[in-house]
């Protein structure tokens, strides 16, 4: 009997979800079609491996001694490719918080880290299961507890993040905003706050009660809408480029100024020869560019970081 590894995947994902749903969006296919690689599975097998039911799904007896040797099959056969292609294969990378052009930082480093190969994870949970089960080697986005036992991380970059507003929002016209005076304004958000945790944290830090959500197609439909309704703020890292609106208007924040941060985070079994140029090359920019600079007295974090210099110079 030969198997089919992408199927064994399926089983192996959706066997840890126990939810088709999360199983299919974390492999980036449609559920429709890891049920039908689930149930060619079953059918090869002759036997089957879930019980369907309203809510979700739980494995049956088979399904559940089938899970450990189905893990070690796409364990082998990870090292198996792994072998034949060598040392030689790109750092696969993914990132994630694309409103936040997290491709920015990357970019600044990308000629010292060796050859790199970049993907789009969705956010921290699937890409922490991306990490997790081998598709990726190292991610790059906002890392916040709880990370699983298995991940390190490493703070790469802490971004002061400014307020953007309408033209007409009755604090556009100042110089500086502190963020409790944002308090009565409208924090305009790309998706549900409980899967936005630095805009939650932010919200709850400084007592934003009215918050909204938009659906996430990109920076300037995003901003479009901030720029129609003067009630309206969001929060953007100081040197994300602004799309042509002449109707917005960007305002540091400050007393404290919230920090963005960005960090790598990779398996810790993970031996790819790059993950070291990576991380040196962030290390050695970082340097360069005073990026991990950060004065509590001054600054805001949701985590405490904890590779980061105090400097009250900046």
């Amino acid at each position: 009997m030969d198997l089919d590894l992408a199927q064994v995947r399926a089983f192996v994902r959706a066997a840890e979800e126990l939810h088709f749903g999360r199983a299919a969006r974390g492999l980036a296919i449609s559920q429709q079609a890891l049920s039908k690689r689930i149930a060619r599975l079953e059918s090869l097998l002759g036997t089957p491996l879930f019980h369907r039911h309203g809510t979700g799904v739980r494995l049956t007896e088979s399904g559940a001694r089938f899970l450990l040797p189905a893990k070690q099959a796409l364990t082998a056969a990870d090292a198996a490719v792994a072998a034949a292609v060598g040392e030689h294969r790109p750092l696969r990378v993914d990132v994630w918080g694309h409103l936040y052009a997290p491709m920015r930082t990357l970019a600044r480093i990308a000629g010292e880290a060796g050859e790199l190969a970049l993907g789009h994870g969705r956010d921290l949970p699937s890409v922490t299961a991306a990490l997790l089960h081998g598709d990726i080697d190292v991610a790059f986005g906002r890392v916040h507890p709880p990370l699983h036992t298995g991940l390190a991380h490493r703070l790469v970059r802490l971004e002061p993040v400014d307020a953007v507003l309408s033209a007409d929002h009755p604090l556009a016209a100042e110089p500086v905003l502190r963020p409790e005076q944002l308090r009565g304004s409208v924090l305009w958000a790309p998706g549900a706050l409980d899967r936005l945790d630095f805009l939650h944290q932010f919200a709850d830090r400084f007592g934003i009660h009215d918050c909204a959500t938009s659906i996430n197609l990109g920076l300037a439909h995003f901003l479009t809408e901030v720029a129609r309704d003067p009630r309206r703020f969001a929060l953007l890292p100081a040197d994300v480029p602004l799309p042509d609106i002449p109707e917005l208007r960007s305002v540091p924040l400050v007393g404290p100024t919230p920090l963005y941060a960005w960090s790598l985070l990779w398996r810790t079994d993970n031996g790819h020869p790059g993950l070291s140029s990576l991380t040196a090359a962030c290390a050695a920019q970082a340097g360069r560019l005073r990026w991990l600079e950060y004065d509590p007295s001054r600054d805001w974090l949701p985590e405490p970081p904890a590779n980061a210099s105090r400097d009250s110079t900046r």
